[in-house]
């Protein structure tokens, strides 16, 4: 089974409907589902999406979809060593750099899903858009 670590903007194009991106992001949490593919994300990645999704529904409702994620995927703990690698490391992006560096903790996972493949340059595994993921199997 291969494993993937989906970065957050992947998350939000699934539970928030954004086009065009949804049609791939759908696709490849109903692998996750399925159990065809193992997925990951990083425990910051909660309250980021929680953050961006709560502006178009309500509290209920954002609750209830980042608890059947949750269900889906495994969590990424983002703990002191994690911090301090991405506070080192060269990304411009914060956020990307704690992303990058949780996933690469784990030691399990083969892809990093996003659409931003820009942000990861330099990254040490593999980093591809959805697309080209399911264009894979």
């Amino acid at each position: 089974m291969e494993h993937v670590f989906i970065d957050t903007d992947v998350i939000i194009d699934f539970l928030a409907g954004r086009q065009p991106y949804a049609k791939d992001s759908a696709m490849l949490f109903s692998l996750i589902e399925r159990r065809k593919v193992k997925g990951y994300v990083s425990s910051l990645c909660f309250s980021n999406l929680y953050y961006v999704l709560r502006k178009a529904g309500s509290h209920e409702k954002v609750i209830k979809s980042l608890r059947d994620l949750a269900e889906w995927i495994e969590i990424v703990t983002v703990d002191e060593a994690i911090i301090k690698s991405a506070l080192a490391s060269p990304y411009r992006d914060f956020e990307d750099a704690i992303q990058y560096h949780a996933c690469v903790a784990t030691g399990k996972i083969s892809y990093l899903i996003t659409r931003n493949i820009k942000d990861y340059k330099g990254a040490s595994l593999s980093v591809m858009t959805p697309e080209l993921f399911l264009s894979m199997k």
